[in-house]
């Protein structure tokens, strides 16, 4: 498709452009929808699912997929919160209990996505597979380690962690900042390094791309192992919100992280990546539900099923693309 000679890439350009239709229809909708406040509360409940994501558009551009992700956060924050509970009776120093807290759960997710890529590679199982049973087993320890019930981090620890989620720098809230952190890192890992260029290679084909002597494992184990990581940052920020993890943490966050992905242009064979598109589809999702919070139009409980709809048009839209181009 061209403009006065311009190719106008309509994977750039479509999440962009229905942000911009969201924008204007949430303004229309309500006049409290551009409010600082409203606004801010927005871009906050995006980046959670958001960084999440980021690491999602690498498993995808790989040709894979991580249906754990919103398990293993949830058993990440459970065991954050035991490690830190615990070492109480250690020290009083209540810094230093979340400061180990925090580096625990970032191994943890560093581990947890090692495990799922060398399953995958080493085990021979599509990820597909590894990812669904890997999900029942991080849901199932959580719902184990609570006993059924809630674990709920010690009140002193609590509000020494709670400026994670709830202080800002600059009026911007740190969860925020933290997405943009890892977005940036991520857009500067996928498009600007040799390990970008593989992932993509890779996802596109996987045969051509050990033919050129990429070592097509260790790109996919390196790939599960970012989305663990940006898994546990993702926890690191969302566990000082409530202090507690039970079995329906994280739950379908897997879900809305691999969807933030696809409405962001990322092809879901793998191949292709876009870091930007994926922000801003997380940024969609989360203006949707906002916005059918501002109306008594539609029903917010339709949440789910109008994401649902905007997922398939994604896909549809992605294959009418490459027929086109074929």
């Amino acid at each position: 498709m061209t403009l006065q000679g311009m190719k106008i890439d309509l994977k750039a350009v479509g999440p962009l452009a229905a942000l911009i239709v969201l924008m204007v229809l949430g303004t229309a909708i309500n006049d409290a929808f551009l409010s600082f406040g409203n606004l801010t509360n927005i871009l906050t409940r995006s980046a959670f699912i958001g960084i999440i994501a980021v690491g999602a558009t690498f498993v995808i551009s790989s040709g894979g997929i991580d249906l754990s992700v919103g398990s293993m956060a949830a058993f990440i924050a459970g065991a954050m919160i035991i490690v830190m509970n615990l070492l109480l009776g250690v020290t009083d120093q209540l810094l230093v209990i979340v400061v180990c807290g925090v580096a625990f759960g970032a191994v943890l997710g560093l581990v947890a996505g090692w495990l799922n890529g060398i399953l995958i590679t080493r085990g021979g199982i599509e990820a597909f597979i590894v990812t669904l049973g890997t999900m029942g087993v991080y849901r199932s320890l959580v719902t184990y380690l609570a006993d059924g019930g809630t674990l709920s981090l010690n009140f002193d620890v609590r509000s020494v962690y709670r400026p994670v989620y709830y202080d800002n720098l600059l009026g911007l809230p740190y969860p925020v900042l933290i997405l943009a952190l890892t977005a940036i890192v991520g857009y500067v890992v996928l498009n600007n390094t040799a390990y970008g260029r593989h992932v993509q290679s890779v996802g596109a084909s996987e045969d051509v791309a050990r033919y050129s002597a990429i070592n097509t494992d260790r790109v996919k184990v390196i790939a599960f192992m970012i989305q663990g990581v940006c898994v546990a940052l993702a926890t690191i920020v969302y566990v000082p919100r409530l202090g507690s993890a039970s079995s329906t943490t994280g739950l379908l966050w897997e879900l809305e992280a691999i969807a933030a992905v696809i409405i962001g242009g990322t092809l879901l064979k793998g191949g292709y990546g876009r870091i930007g598109g994926t922000i801003a589809g997380a940024l969609i999702l989360t203006l949707i539900g906002n916005i059918l919070n501002l109306t008594d139009a539609i029903s917010n409980y339709l949440n789910g099923a109008v994401q649902g709809v905007i997922i398939i048009a994604a896909v549809l839209l992605q294959r009418g693309m490459g027929r086109q181009q074929g």
